[in-house]
């Protein structure tokens, strides 16, 4: 069942709605459809890791942009070791990393070459020193090497014009280190959204203050505010935001300008003080009951044009609707191809239950070297942090599922 509450008015006399339930596909699909994408952004390197590159990045250069030394050694011509070996020959010059003018290599002589170096003019080969005796003014040459030998040659690696990164590429550190290579200072990008994450309710109090009867520690805000920024996103946090309508608008109205996505926990449900109910009721936010467990009460919409996400106050069932919900929509506004969490199937270790009708996320201990198998942590319940905590999956069980016996094949989500 679906409660919409009719009014908030004093003296909170509340007449309700039933409707049906929202699918956890259909409410997954509104929250990804008020994200949206997020602008693209020329960004300097040093901020790009993790992020999604907007457009195609094409090389100016070649690399390597010169034929250069593969090792520490000496340039030769390959000709002048094809006879008799050991060959003495004259050290004409030295040519370290970074040298810009280079004198040609004349027969019978070699440069001593240090790796990346370029190669110069009529050199052919490197020896590498091992096969030396080291020499500096001459040098006693061991070894013959063929022609092209411990030269990298210029394009070896990426020819100027080739489209070295691909739109939509998640940007690592290797990512990273190509454009720098390739001269790129910046790249286009679509960049991180900005999060207000909002706990509301008079109960709460921050961690460490003194606790007085009624009173808990606030913890969802810590915790969504950290899950906004595993996902790559900015988080901005508000908190103890007091049951009141109007304090409620007053605390979002400085923020309105500087975040793209509101979430806030707590304040949905059916009690007689579900503030954020009361707020958004008259804005662009639809409350639904989600056919889920935990985390049925749901709210998605737009406040003062901005999209606005409202999530249970429950602990876990605030973060199972993050992972559900928030999260997914939140890698796809980045430019994410892969938002979702990855999945596998796993057989559980011990018999479930699960509510007629309902999508149940349970959380799990899953252990690849176990033979794929799952553990169930902890029971159903939404106030069970510590479970969650201790879990490193969610069990997925469908909504046309009630009953897994040990042994049964489910499918889980990772959190890892």
């Amino acid at each position: 069942m679906n409660w919409v509450k009719r009014s908030s008015r004093p003296p909170r006399r509340w007449q309700y709605a039933v409707v049906s339930p929202t699918t956890v596909a259909e409410h997954r699909q509104r929250v990804a459809e008020l994200v949206g994408l997020m602008p693209v952004l020329q960004l300097p390197l040093d901020e790009c890791l993790g992020l999604v590159l907007a457009a195609d990045v094409i090389a100016p250069v070649s690399l390597p942009p010169f034929d250069n030394s593969a090792m520490d050694g000496y340039a030769v011509r390959a000709a002048d070791l094809a006879g008799d070996l050991p060959v003495r020959l004259p050290v004409a010059d030295d040519i370290p990393a970074g040298r810009v003018e280079l004198n040609a290599l004349e027969p019978g002589t070699v440069h001593r070459i240090m790796t990346g170096a370029p190669v110069p003019p009529g050199a052919d080969a490197v020896v590498q020193v091992e096969w030396t005796d080291g020499g500096t003014e001459t040098v006693t040459i061991n070894r013959a090497v063929a022609a092209g030998a411990n030269i990298r040659t210029a394009g070896d690696d990426v020819e100027k014009g080739d489209a070295v990164l691909v739109a939509g590429t998640v940007l690592r550190p290797s990512t990273l280190g190509l454009a720098s290579a390739l001269g790129h200072p910046e790249l286009p990008v679509r960049r991180r959204p900005r999060v207000l994450v909002l706990s509301t309710g008079s109960e709460l109090v921050e961690p460490g203050q003194p606790l007085q009867p009624g009173q808990i520690y606030e913890s969802n805000g810590m915790m969504l505010a950290s899950a906004v920024r595993d996902a790559g996103g900015i988080a901005v946090r508000l908190r103890f935001v007091p049951d009141d309508v109007e304090e409620f608008h007053r605390a979002l109205a400085p923020y309105l300008g500087s975040v793209d996505v509101i979430v806030t926990s707590g304040g949905v449900s059916a009690g007689a003080y579900e503030v954020v109910k009361d707020a958004l009721a008259s804005h662009d936010v639809r409350f639904t009951k989600v056919a889920m467990q935990p985390g049925g009460p749901q709210g998605a919409g737009t406040y003062e044009g901005l999209p606005v996400l409202t999530l249970p106050g429950n602990p876990v069932s605030a973060q199972v609707s993050f992972e559900v919900f928030v999260r997914p929509a939140l890698l796809a506004s980045m430019g994410h191809a892969q938002a979702e969490r990855p999945t596998a199937r796993a057989t559980v270790s011990s018999p479930l239950t699960s509510p007629a009708g309902k999508t149940q996320f349970r959380r799990g201990l899953y252990d690849p070297s176990s033979g794929q198998v799952v553990t169930p942590v902890g029971g159903p319940g939404s106030h069970l942090l510590s479970a969650l905590a201790l879990s490193n999956c969610l069990i997925e069980v469908p909504e046309d599922v009630t009953e897994l016996a040990a042994g049964d094949e489910v499918t889980i989500r990772h959190l890892q």
